[in-house]
């Protein structure tokens, strides 16, 4: 499966971090936050919000004065900051603690929670890996069971191989990753600490059930990659920060080591770096054969890449170009002796799959300095063609390649030989989202998971000597939910943007649920870094159904719903086509009568956080409730920080004068005006969130607090902070805390949304 084989657009687009800010209030802070008694609804309370003191720094964008009244809240490890997070955590909690349906939420996420979870099995050597929850612990144990063992039988025949609980008290570290050699007798693993994108990996020996000395640290979006024979593995990893920049300092010059196990990291080996690109990284990847390495080189979080390859049967062989000029994107599927396989959009918008035979090419005499040093272009093969679907996924098993597409969001499965003649389509369960068929081209038996808004992921296995007669595969495991699943539905409707487009809007709800615009509803979207949202059952969402709510999810430009122009088309200078395709998303859930404003309520995160910021701004009128998540507010200065350089090709950047006035339009941080009555509004952010700094969420709820509290007497409406501690940008946060921000969450809609 490609998704193993190379860095997820998410990891390119995601960076994070904690900072620890549990310090004593500062006096800063003139007093305690006050709260009037809360009774019956929740527009009801009249707030008295922390000081938030305003400073007097202005910045010159090309001859714009912006002022930045919050800077000093950038630094999120200040005493006086720390002070702020603390008045702002105490005054949300005295709010949210008087709303008489948050501990009724809180009893039904932890029945809707309380189920067992187990992941596809992962087949090497003669072993099934994979992990398991019993329920409410707050992190995955993973296993180790004989391969063929039963589903029913897994857990009986199973051995724990790590059980991040063990960890730490608080269940804030989590197991973030973890890769068996091909043999099975192996496995690197991968820890992070209280959310942080650093990682630092360890290594098993399976069959002993011992954790080997291996540790190796400073590694961010990085895998590992086995070398076939299970000595050693490839991994990314950045030069140690300085002392008190681990979550705040930038990220670049990613370095390409290869670890040999038994060995101190001080002895690894640098195997590709390019200090002059600071901005470039580098994903890897081996043939199962092992015959040659490939180097996936990203730069940024736009889907263009380069790769390069070294043919590892030649001892010390150089490392040559393959794919250069950064004007596609391109996926590394598998290989067959010397062709290898990629997925790419090269002429292609919906993707397709080419082959190339390397063996020529790597016998050629090596470029001149200054020659490009690639593969001919002309020798590329095509092999299965682009259709009106994209291309989502692809999984080589055999000699048959298995192709995930989206159809409007939903998922379809078809296969077709290495020729490119089809071969038959996937019979799903129903209309959702699928995702699997992973696994070695030697395997005998390949798993698949389906879901959607109500179906739990449902793993089937299919045997790959009988896919002829086996198109569907088994059902091998459906786990028991305290949910009626049958009492809901999902429907698919489409809105219309501004411009004409169409725009795909999945509504999930109670199959009585009357169209007399009396629902309250959850709209949910995000819009970007060509990253598809497709159906997937949560506990959370199960929730707000069961709650009486309506959940609808639009798939938005900016995302990768339609492939590489549907992305592009919500990219920089038009990013505000994303704006305009949600507002016309929930304005078509009022058309419909399925709602009407003031029961509507939008969430988004990350960059659906800076979704929900910018549509608050410009439609307030619009929307009962607003909970805008880890979101990227301030669009003048994301990049200053971790990771947020690598996010300029989406947003465009302050620095070049042909962005900034697009970036001003609808930044949400400069789009708050004093006197207008926003929304009902919760942000959340987490204190130790290195991807998209706390910071951001901190200056807008400041100035977004200062707006409401000046705004006519009648807007009474809240707007709060909810800050995370000892938690990131989401990975790995544990189950006890995602049941506590769900029923905040809830309890906050559901006294909002009258």
């Amino acid at each position: 499966m490609i998704s193993r084989l190379a860095p997820s657009l998410c990891v390119l687009a995601a960076i994070a971090t904690f900072f620890g800010i549990a310090r004593e209030m500062s006096s800063t802070i003139a007093k305690e936050p006050e709260l009037s008694d809360v009774t019956g609804s929740a527009n009801k309370a009249a707030l008295k919000y922390p000081i938030s003191r305003t400073g007097d720094v202005t910045d010159n964008y090309h001859g714009r004065v912006v002022a930045d009244p919050y800077r000093w809240l950038e630094d999120v490890e200040s005493d006086e900051t720390s002070a702020w997070v603390t008045a702002q955590n105490e005054c949300t909690q005295a709010y949210l603690g008087k709303l008489p349906e948050r501990d009724r939420m809180r009893q039904t996420l932890e029945t809707l929670w309380n189920y067992p979870r187990t992941s596809r099995p992962v087949l090497r050597g003669n072993a099934y890996f994979f992990t398991h929850n019993d329920g409410l612990q707050n992190q995955a144990v993973l296993y180790v069971a004989p391969a063929g063992t039963p589903a029913s039988q897994l857990l009986d025949h199973a051995s724990v191989l790590i059980d991040p609980n063990t960890l730490s008290d608080d269940g804030t570290m989590s197991l973030a990753s973890w890769v068996p050699s091909d043999d099975g007798r192996k496995l690197a693993y991968s820890i992070a600490d209280g959310g942080s994108d650093w990682r630092t990996w360890y290594v098993i020996d399976v069959e002993s059930m011992t954790k080997l000395p291996d540790v190796v640290r400073w590694s961010k979006f990085s895998g590992a990659t086995w070398t076939p024979d299970g000595t050693a593995f490839y991994y990314s990893r950045y030069a140690e920060p300085s002392d008190g920049e681990e979550l705040t300092g930038t990220n670049e010059k990613q370095m390409l080591y290869k670890h040999t196990v038994g060995t101190v990291q001080a002895e690894d080996e640098l195997v590709f770096a390019k200090p002059e690109h600071p901005k470039w990284g580098f994903g890897s990847s081996v043939t199962e054969d092992g015959r040659y390495l490939l180097i996936n080189n990203w730069k940024g979080t736009e889907p263009k890449t380069q790769y390069f390859i070294r043919d590892l049967s030649v001892p010390d062989g150089p490392i040559r170009g393959l794919i250069q000029g950064f004007d596609a994107d391109f996926t590394f599927i598998g290989s067959i002796d010397s062709v290898l396989y990629f997925l790419t959009d090269e002429s292609a918008p919906q993707q397709r799959v080419i082959g190339m035979d390397v063996e020529a090419h790597l016998a050629s005499v090596i470029p001149d300095v200054g020659e490009v040093d690639q593969l001919s272009r002309a020798d590329w093969m095509d092999v299965v063609e682009t259709s009106e679907d994209v291309i989502e996924d692809v999984s080589l098993l055999g000699k048959t390649f298995f192709i995930s597409y989206l159809h409007d969001a939903l998922s379809q499965v078809k296969q077709f030989d290495v020729s490119g003649k089809f071969l038959g389509e996937i019979v799903l369960p129903g209309a959702g989202s699928v995702s699997g068929f992973g696994g070695l081209r030697t395997a005998t038996e390949t798993f698949y998971t389906f879901t959607n808004y109500v179906t739990p992921p449902t793993i089937y296995r299919i045997a790959l000597n009988g896919i002829e007669t086996d198109r569907s595969g088994q059902r091998w495991l459906r786990p028991d939910v305290a949910f009626d699943v049958d009492s809901y539905i999902t429907e698919q409707t489409f809105a219309t943007s501004p411009d004409g487009t169409r725009v795909p809007v999945l509504i999930t709800r109670h199959r009585d649920a009357q169209q007399n615009a009396d629902n309250r509803t959850l709209l949910y979207a995000y819009g970007g870094f060509n990253i598809s949202l497709t159906p997937s059952y949560s506990p959370a969402i199960a929730s707000w159904l069961d709650a009486g709510g309506i959940y609808a999810v639009a798939n938005l430009r900016g995302g990768g719903e339609y492939g590489s122009q549907w992305h592009e088309a919500g990219m920089k200078l038009g990013k505000q086509n994303v704006f305009d395709d949600f507002i016309a998303a929930a304005e078509h859930l009022i058309d419909l009568k399925w709602t009407c404003n003031s029961k509507l309520g939008i969430r988004g995160g990350s960059n659906g956080g800076l979704l929900v910021g910018a549509v608050m701004t410009q439609r307030p009128d619009l929307f009962g409730a607003c909970l805008p998540a880890v979101g990227v507010m301030d669009m003048l200065r994301y990049q200053k920080f971790t990771i947020g350089w690598a996010w300029v090709d989406e947003f465009g950047s302050s620095d070049d004068p042909s962005q900034i006035d697009n970036l001003l339009s609808y930044s949400p941080l400069h789009n708050i005006e004093v006197g207008t009555c926003y929304p009902a509004t919760l942000v959340t952010t987490a204190d130790r969130d290195d991807r998209v700094v706390p910071g951001h969420s901190f200056k807008f709820a400041a100035a977004l607090q200062a707006a409401q509290s000046q705004a006519a007497a009648s807007c009474n409406k809240p707007t709060l902070i909810r800050i995370e501690t000892r938690a990131g940008h989401g990975a790995g946060t544990p189950t006890s805390k995602r049941i506590e921000e769900y029923a905040d969450l809830w309890a906050f809609l559901l006294s909002n949304l009258n």
